[in-house]
Parts: structure tokens; C-alpha cells; sequence
């Protein structure tokens, strides 16, 4: 397979789709790696399997209708494996394993039928100490949006997924690109204050637009900076409570067509009215109960 991923949103050829298979029970409060799922818990509304595989289910026939090469994980045996774009991720013709938090190490195994079509020396294993997940890195042609926390309690946040490590380790493996640093506001039981990877707070869409939430970012700056280069009337900003049901974790099959949850009623009529953009619709909500949403449970390996 010759890997192809350079943005987010030009035609997608082969992807992986998460597993909803074998979930397992569901986790003890202090096993939740993220404040989405703590809630959840919290509540007693954590999602049923059969829920998640009608949602999973739902996505696939809209990727198989634009007729998208999608490979799935194995199932392994209670071990939730909804969320492939956590395991690895591409950028260009190459495929970078992410160091994902130790409880999740199982998971990686039931990729062994995609790597086993990738060429050796595309997959890329980060020292222990780059710390990075898939959901952080945002890709836009010649620029590499990296979401981090760079706390001195870095590791006291379980949401704190990736470090200045590991984003300095990429630049080394890509460069040619230009890699951006956003710093992420964390928080490991309150989903309303925190973001989980930089997909939940950003996203671009069709050509030269893009989905921001403002608070997502410990710093203005940041915001500003993304503002400044797409241009203001190419956003769509997106309030607390859309953050909440994680409005930005839309997935582009190509510049032209978007699949999104079917409750985002705002930002789907702006993208059909305002931008001109095919909404596929689809019901996610039960997963979003997980702290992830469309793009989080893919890992797109060609796109055009």
C-alpha cells in the first residue's frame, strides 16, 4: 500500500475504521482515560455496545458509499477499540505508531493486518519518552498543527496526551513541513473545560475553511494565529456547548463532502448554506459519550 495523507480533507481512498466489537464492561470511574468518559460514567449513561456498533455501523455505509477501501482492527477480547486515529497516524508515505497511555498498549496488536501492507520502512516507532496521539496532529498540505500541554503536571493529566517531545521528533522525521504548536487547556473530569486532543477545539473543512472552538486554547495567541490564517469569514466558531458534543470531530471524505452527527444542526446548515459542502449525516451521540467522535475513530492511510 502506498500511504498518502498530506490535509484533512482531499478525496479519501483507504481508511481504518475502529472496532466496536467485544467493548468490555464498562470501566471503573478511576480506569476513564478522559473527562468525556469520567461524566459518563459518572451519570450511569456510559454507551452499550449494541449502541456503539449501530453508530460504527451507520459511518461505514457512508464511507462505503464513496466507495473508501476501509480496513478494520482485529477484535480483541474487552478492549474497547473504537478509536483508531488514538493508535497511529499518517503523514505523507509515512505511518507513525503513537506512544498511547500504557492501559491501551493492547490495542496496537490488532493493527498487524494493515502494517502487513505497508512497506518496513514507512512505520515509524517514537522513543518512549514522545508521547503523542493522532487526534493532536492536524494536517494542512505543507503545515503540521500539533496540539500539546507543556505543564510542569504534564503527567499528572490523564488528557495530556502529547509533550514538546514528541512534536520536536517529528519535525526531525518531516523536514520539510512547517509544524505549528497549539497549546491545549486540559482537564481529566470536566469535559466543559478541558480538550482532549486538538481535534476537539480545530478542524479544517472543504477548501481553506475550518471549525474552531476559541476557548480550547490556553493561549489567544493561538487562536489568533489560526484566525489570522484562514481568515475570519473562512470560520466557523463553535460554542461551549457544541465543544461539548464535539462539533469540530467532523470527517472530510473529500473537499466537497463531510460526514457529521446528525444533532449539529447549526454547523451542518452553514456548512450545506453558507460553504457549500455535502452533509452526510449520521447518529454518533452514543459514542461521543467516549470522549471521541468521526474523525477520532478513523486513521485515513491514502488520500488523493
Amino acid at each position: 500500500m502506498q500511504l498518502n495523507v498530506k490535509n484533512e480533507t482531499s478525496t479519501l481512498r483507504a481508511v481504518v475504521l475502529g472496532q466496536p466489537g467485544s467493548l468490555g464492561a464498562v470501566p471503573a470511574l478511576d480506569k476513564t482515560f478522559d473527562a468525556k468518559s469520567y461524566q459518563s460514567v459518572s451519570l450511569g449513561i456510559y454507551p452499550t455496545e449494541e449502541a456503539v456498533y449501530k453508530e460504527m455501523s451507520a459511518f461505514e455505509k457512508v464511507l462505503l458509499k464513496y466507495n473508501v477501501q476501509v480496513f478494520r482492527p482485529w477484535t480483541l477480547e474487552n478492549c474497547n477499540q473504537i478509536f483508531a486515529r488514538d493508535v497511529a497516524f499518517v503523514i505523507d508515505d509515512k505511518i507513525i505508531n503513537s506512544n498511547i497511555i500504557p492501559d491501551r498498549e493492547d490495542e496496537k496488536e490488532a493493527y498487524e493486518v494493515v502494517y502487513d501492507q505497508i512497506s518496513y520502512n514507512k512505520i515509524y516507532n517514537l522513543p518512549e519518552k514522545a508521547h503523542v496521539e493522532g487526534g493532536d496532529v492536524v494536517l494542512f498540505n505543507d503545515m503540521v498543527f500539533v496540539g500539546l500541554y507543556r505543564g510542569v503536571d504534564y503527567p499528572q493529566f490523564k488528557t495530556a496526551r502529547t509533550n514538546l517531545y514528541a512534536f520536536n521528533f517529528l519535525k526531525e522525521i518531516f523536514p520539510d513541513k512547517t509544524f505549528v504548536p497549539l497549546e491545549m487547556k486540559k482537564h481529566d473530569t470536566n469535559p466543559y473545560n478541558g480538550i482532549l486532543h486538538l481535534d476537539c477545539a480545530f478542524m479544517p473543512v472543504g477548501n481553506g475553511k475550518a471549525i474552531i472552538y476559541r476557548d480550547g486554547f490556553a493561549n489567544e495567541s493561538d487562536y489568533n494565529q489560526l484566525v489570522e490564517m484562514f481568515r475570519q469569514q473562512n470560520v466557523f466558531e463553535i460554542t461551549q456547548e457544541e465543544m461539548y458534543y464535539m462539533n469540530t470531530n467532523v470527517f472530510s471524505i473529500s473537499p466537497s463532502v463531510v460526514v457529521s452527527e446528525q444533532h449539529f444542526m447549526r454547523l451542518n446548515e452553514h456548512l450545506e448554506n453558507n460553504w457549500g459542502l455535502t452533509v452526510e449525516r449520521v447518529p454518533y451521540y452514543e459514542i461521543s459519550k467516549m470522549g471521541g467522535l468521526l474523525r477520532c475513530s478513523t486513521l485515513p492511510l491514502v488520500r488523493e
